[in-house]
């Protein structure tokens, strides 16, 4: 005859029996010694995810630190609708397959990476009267 003990040893048993245990699966509540089990949030997971993807997915214009040197001693300042018209432009180039694009705005020449859709460097008025550009295989001109 078997005590209620047993009884419940048994049934518990039968239960984990039934279940799939995959590999590495720790079974029960206990830790080892010093080790916390981690407690996740599936929808803190979730919405860390779909940031990282809409940060992948979102067309950032990154500056070299050459570019940024560049445009602080030349003093140029970059206005939000002028970027959006940059951004905009490196699309462009990228559609046609360009590599390394000079990019005019007005008064402004740029020189950009456009698989990274990163400003190598700039120029302002001065900078860009009778100089040759190299090295690039595309221009887009914004007015």
């Amino acid at each position: 005859m078997r005590t209620s003990h047993q009884t419940g040893q048994l049934l518990a048993v039968k239960c984990l029996m039934s279940n799939k245990i995959s590999i590495g699966q720790l079974i029960g509540t206990t830790s080892p010694i010093g080790v916390r089990p981690v407690k996740t949030n599936v929808q803190a997971q979730s919405c860390s995810q779909a940031k990282f993807q809409e940060l992948l997915d979102e067309k950032v214009l990154k500056f070299s630190h050459h570019a940024q040197l560049r445009m602080q001693q030349r003093g140029i300042v970059l206005q939000p609708e002028q970027m959006e018209k940059i951004a905009g432009a490196i699309d462009q180039a990228e559609a046609r397959g360009a590599k390394d694009s000079l990019i005019l705005l007005r008064d402004i020449a740029m020189i950009v990476n456009v698989p990274s859709r990163t400003v190598v460097t700039a120029m302002d008025g001065q900078g860009i009267k009778g100089n040759v550009y190299t090295q690039i295989d595309s221009a887009v001109v914004i007015s």
